[in-house]
Order: structure tokens, then C-alpha cells, then sequence
């Protein structure tokens, strides 16, 4: 008899009695494991509620009516955490510097991005590690924005 060797699809999978790996808290992605689509729609509803009382970032959103920005947001955070492929389909790849690069965003640009980004992220109430994860991305996002130099 011959035992297929690794990768050969016939050859059963051999996981360890209580294989951590195997459990579904390990499995899931983090979007699911943050509580899906209502949690994003609360990071964005209450990120947007600080940015359109904001003098300095309110202006960096020309339309009237944030709801499509808010929207977009949405879309782009869920699919980057692992969840529904809208954003893609519907506007192709982020190219998040190149989306960004009209307006002028500066360091004291990003810190209030990123206030309202922690309001938002605190409101969400995650455990230590979903929160810190979700909080670093956010600060390097908000670092690779910047495109101006202070007072410019």
C-alpha cells in the first residue's frame, strides 16, 4: 500500500486531537469574527458623524450628502477585513493614494481622521486583540495618506 505523500489531495488530512488550528475561533476571518456587516456599518456611522461636524475634513468631501463617501467606506472596509467583494466589483482596485491625492491631507489632517477613527473603533467596545488589530491598520492607513506638509 502506498501513502500519498504531502499535497496529494488523496492523502487524508491528519490534524492533533484538540489541534487549536482546527477550531473555528481560528478559522473564521476577522470580519466574521468581529461581528460582520453591522459592526463596519457602526465604525463608519460613527466615524461619519465626527468627520461632518469637522471643520478641517468636512471640506475634503465634495459632495453634499456624505452617505456615498460613507458608502464607499463600507464597501472598502469590508472587503479588506474578508467580507462581501463589493468594492471591487463595483470600483475595481482601492489605489487608496491615487483616490486621495486631490485633496490636501496633511499631518494635522490625518490626527483628525484618526480622532474620529478611534471614537469610532472605541464604539465598537472589540476585545483587546480585535481592536488593536483593527486600530493599527487604521494608523498606518491614515500615515499613508498624508500628501502635504503642515500649514502648506
Amino acid at each position: 500500500m502506498t501513502i500519498p505523500l504531502a499535497g496529494d489531495p488523496r492523502r487524508p488530512k491528519m490534524l492533533m486531537q484538540n489541534d487549536p488550528f482546527s477550531q473555528p475561533g481560528y478559522t473564521d476571518n476577522f470580519y466574521d469574527s468581529v461581528g460582520g456587516h453591522e459592526t463596519f456599518v457602526k465604525l463608519t456611522d460613527v466615524f461619519y458623524d465626527g468627520v461632518a461636524a469637522d471643520p478641517l475634513l468636512r471640506p475634503m468631501y465634495p459632495e453634499a450628502d456624505l452617505g456615498p463617501a460613507k458608502r464607499r467606506f463600507l464597501m472598502f472596509l469590508e472587503q479588506y477585513w474578508g467580507g462581501p467583494t463589493t468594492y471591487g466589483e463595483e470600483r475595481g482596485h482601492p489605489r487608496l493614494r491615487m483616490r486621495h491625492q486631490p485633496f490636501r491631507v496633511t499631518p494635522e489632517a490625518k490626527e483628525a481622521w484618526l480622532h474620529h477613527m478611534r471614537t469610532a473603533v472605541e464604539s465598537l467596545d472589540l476585545p483587546p486583540l480585535y481592536e488593536g488589530t483593527l486600530w493599527d491598520y487604521m494608523e498606518r492607513a491614515a500615515l499613508s495618506m498624508v500628501n502635504s506638509p503642515s500649514g502648506s
